[in-house]
C-alpha cells in the first residue's frame, strides 16, 4: 500500500502496475487533463507536477516543493509526499499568483506547454529565495515553449518570486506538514508487482525471491521502456524508501555519496567539495531530471555518455557493492566491462560512491560538449584531475564519454606527460595528439567521430590554458558558479 496526499486528501493505492506513470495515474486515473504529455521521456515538460514533503526528517516548519517529470515518475516515488497538479492553484475563482503573473505579462499562447510552466515557476515560488535571473533559468530548463517564447514567462517568473509565498498552501503548511510527517513514518508496502523495500535485509529477500526484477530508483532512464519503448515489466524492486541508500557524509578524506541520493540533493556536498564541476553537475539534464535522477542510478546504468561516471573516474571514485550480507569496494575504473555491463552480481547493488577529497596541488575541470546548453546528452564529455608539484606534472585521472563503449580514462595520458612541466608547449602538443588517437569514437546523430576526436583533444587545450597563471585568455562564454 503506498499512502500520499493529493493535495488534501489523503489517498491510498493498494493496486497498481509497476509500471504506472504519475501522468497515467492523474490523467487516466483521476480524469484530470491540465499535466500534458508530450515526449514522454522527461526533456519537454509539458508533465510537470510538483511533490512536496518535509524538508528534513526533523524539521518543524518547512516544506520542500520538488518539481519532477511526471511521464517517467513511478507511482512507488509518492509515498508520504503530497502531490500537486495544476488544478490544484487556484483558489476558487481567484488564480495562483503565478498564474496571474503569466497572464499579466503575456506568456501563455496555445497553452499546451504552459501548466509545465506554471508548476515550474509554482515550485520555484516556494522555494524560499529571491531568485536571480540564473535562478530562474535553472528552474525553467526542463520545460520548452513551442509558442511565446521565453521572455516574458521568464519576466513573469522574475515577478512572481519577488513576494514572499502567499497562497492556500502556506496557510495550510502546518496542517499539510503533520500529515506528511505522519505518512512518511509508514512503511510502504508496494503495490501490484513493485516491491518497496526498506532495508538492505528485505531488498537481498526481494532479490533473491525475484531474481529477474529489475531496481528501480529515479526512474528518468528505466521508464523509457515503458513510455517510448512500450515493454511489458514484470516486477520491479524500488531502492528509494531504504534510507541507508540515502545517506551523504563527509570525512577529512572523502565524501560518502549514497547511491539513492537525487542528484539535486548531494549537488550542494558535492559542489562545495569540487566547484570546478559546476559545468557538468548543473547542466545534467533539467531540474526536473536532477530532482530524480540517482547518482547510483547514473552509473549502475553504464550508459557511455552518461555525465556522471567520467566526473567519477576523473576523481579516482571507489564504488561500495552490496549483497544483504556483506559491502565489497572497487574502484570505477574497474567496474565497466562492456557496453551497459559492469562489475555487479546478479545478487548485488551499488549502496554508496565514496570520492576522495580533491588535493591542493591538483587542477581539475570538468567540461560537456553538446546540441543543446540544457536538458542534453554529451556529445562529448572530459574531466581532467592533473595533479602537478613544483611545476611538473605527477599523476593524471581522467574521464570521458561520448567516445568508447564505456565511460572511459585514458591512461596514455598520464604515461606521456608525467614528469613533464605542465606549463610547456611539449605538455599542450603532447596531450591534444594523445587525447585525438586515444579512441575510436562512432558517427551517430549527436556528432561524428571525426568531430569527437578533434573536440577532446582541444578541451585538453582548454584545460591547459585555463590553468595558466598567466593566462589572460579567455576560454568560456558561460561561466558555471
Amino acid at each position: 500500500m503506498i499512502r500520499f496526499l493529493i493535495n488534501n486528501d489523503v489517498v491510498e493505492l493498494n493496486e497498481a502496475r509497476a509500471d504506472l506513470t504519475l501522468l497515467q495515474f492523474i490523467r487516466e486515473h483521476r480524469k484530470k487533463t491540465g499535466t500534458k504529455e508530450g515526449c514522454a521521456a522527461g526533456d519537454c515538460g509539458a508533465c510537470t507536477v510538483v511533490l512536496v514533503e518535509p524538508a528534513s526528517s526533523n524539521s518543524a516548519a518547512e516544506l520542500n516543493y520538488r518539481t519532477v517529470n511526471s511521464c517517467i515518475t513511478l507511482m512507488s516515488a509518492v509515498h508520504g509526499k503530497q502531490l500537486l497538479f495544476v488544478e490544484h492553484l487556484n483558489d476558487g475563482k481567484h488564480l495562483h499568483p503565478v498564474q496571474q503573473a503569466l497572464v499579466d505579462h503575456h506568456g501563455s499562447q496555445c497553452g499546451f506547454c504552459t501548466p509545465g510552466f506554471i508548476m515550474s515557476m509554482f515550485a520555484l515560488y516556494h522555494s524560499n529565495t529571491k531568485p536571480n535571473r540564473d535562478d530562474v533559468l535553472h528552474a525553467l530548463s526542463g520545460n520548452l515553449c513551442r509558442c511565446t517564447g521565453y521572455r516574458p514567462i521568464i519576466d513573469a517568473t522574475m515577478e512572481v518570486c519577488e513576494q514572499t509565498p502567499d497562497d492556500q498552501f502556506t496557510a495550510r503548511q502546518a496542517a499539510t506538514l503533520s500529515t506528511l510527517l505522519s505518512l512518511s513514518g509508514e512503511k510502504p508496502t508496494g503495490t501490484g508487482n513493485i516491491h518497496t523495500p526498506t532495508s538492505r535485509e528485505e531488498l537481498k529477500t526481494l532479490i533473491q525471491a525475484h531474481p529477474t526484477a529489475q531496481l528501480v530508483a529515479g526512474s528518468t532512464d528505466l521508464s523509457l521502456q515503458f513510455t517510448q519503448q512500450l515493454k511489458d515489466v514484470e516486477t520491479l524492486i524500488s531502492v528509494t524508501h531504504i534510507d541507508a541508500l540515502k545517506q551523504c557524509t563527509k570525512s577529512e578524506h572523502s565524501l560518502i555519496l549514497g547511491a539513492a541520493v537525487p542528484l539535486n540533493d548531494a549537488a550542494p556536498l558535492l559542489l562545495n567539495a569540487f566547484p570546478q564541476v559546476a559545468e557538468l553537475v548543473t547542466r545534467f539534464a533539467s531540474l526536473p531530471i536532477r530532482n530524480q535522477a540517482t547518482i547510483g542510478g547514473n552509473v549502475a546504468n553504464a550508459s557511455p555518455i552518461g555525465d556522471m561516471p567520467p566526473l567519477l573516474l576523473a576523481l579516482n571514485a571507489i564504488l561500495h557493492l552490496d549483497n544483504g550480507e556483506s559491502v565489497r569496494m572497487i574502484p570505477i575504473s574497474t567496474f565497466f566491462t562492456g557496453y551497459r555491463e559492469t562489475m555487479l552480481a546478479k545478487d548485488e547493488w551499488i549502496s554508496a560512491i565514496e570520492i576522495p577529497l580533491k588535493q591542493p596541488n591538483q587542477a581539475l575541470a570538468a567540461y560537456k560538449i553538446s546540441k543543446r546548453f540544457e536538458d542534453d546528452i554529451s556529445a562529448v564529455c572530459a574531466v581532467f584531475n592533473v595533479t602537478l608539484n613544483n611545476g611538473k606534472v605527477e599523476a593524471i585521472s581522467s574521464g570521458f564519454g561520448g567516445v568508447a563503449a564505456v565511460p572511459s580514462t585514458c591512461n596514455a595520458l598520464e604515461n606521456v606527460l608525467k614528469g613533464k612541466q605542465f606549463a610547456s608547449n611539449e605538455c599542450l602538443t603532447l596531450g591534444k595528439q594523445v587525447l585525438f588517437d586515444a579512441f575510436s569514437p562512432i558517427d551517430d546523430v549527436r556528432a561524428t567521430a571525426q568531430y569527437r576526436k578533434t573536440v577532446l583533444a582541444n578541451l585538453w587545450h582548454r584545460f591547459w590554458l585555463e590553468n595558466q597563471t598567466a593566462n589572460q585568455i579567455e576560454t568560456r562564454v558561460v561561466q558555471h558558479a
